[in-house]
C-alpha cells in the first residue's frame, strides 16, 4: 500500500476533532442506552420499542442530512463536493442481503454493531476488543477479496 502524499494526510488538528466527536458520539451511545446488551436483546425479541424508536429517528435524521447535503451542494472539509452515488437496488441486489445478514448476525452474537463496540470498551468492557479485532478482520478479508467478488 503507497504511503499517503502530504497534500492527503489528516491534520493533525482534525484527528482531535474526530476523537472529540467520537467521545461525544460514545457519550451519547451510553446514555440512550444503545450499547445496553438487554436493550439489543429487547429489540430482537420484539420486547421493547426503545431501539426501534432511536433507529427510526437515526433514519428520519439521515434522510433529512442527505437531502439538505444535495440541495445545498454541500463541500466536505477540503472544499470537494459531497457526491453520493445511486445504489444497484434490483431485486436480487445480494450484496445489500447478504451484507446486512452478516451485520445482523455479529450484531446479535456480540450484542453490539461497530460504533457501540468502541463506547463499551471506553465503559470499560475490555472483551469487546474482541469483537473489534474480528470486525476489523473481516473489513480486511473483504478488502482482500473485493476484487474477486461480483459488484
Amino acid at each position: 500500500m503507497a504511503t499517503p502524499s502530504p497534500s492527503e494526510r489528516i491534520p493533525v488538528k482534525r484527528l482531535g476533532l474526530y476523537l472529540l466527536l467520537g467521545v461525544y458520539f460514545g457519550i451519547v451511545l451510553t446514555r440512550s442506552e444503545v450499547i445496553s446488551w438487554f436493550r439489543i436483546q429487547e429489540m430482537f425479541r420484539f420486547q421493547a420499542f426503545h431501539m426501534y424508536g432511536i433507529i427510526g429517528l437515526a433514519i428520519v435524521v439521515a434522510a433529512i442530512s442527505v437531502a439538505v447535503i444535495k440541495r445545498r451542494k454541500v463541500r466536505d472539509l477540503d472544499g470537494e463536493p459531497i457526491v453520493i452515488p445511486p445504489k444497484d437496488m434490483t431485486p436480487l441486489a445480494t450484496r445489500y442481503w447478504a451484507g446486512g445478514t452478516i451485520f445482523g448476525l455479529g450484531w446479535a452474537l456480540t450484542g453490539a454493531c461497530p460504533g457501540p463496540m468502541f463506547a463499551l470498551v471506553g465503559n470499560g468492557l475490555l472483551v469487546m476488543t474482541v469483537g473489534i479485532v474480528a470486525a476489523m478482520a473481516g473489513t480486511w478479508t473483504y478488502s482482500a477479496l473485493r476484487p474477486r467478488l461480483p459488484h
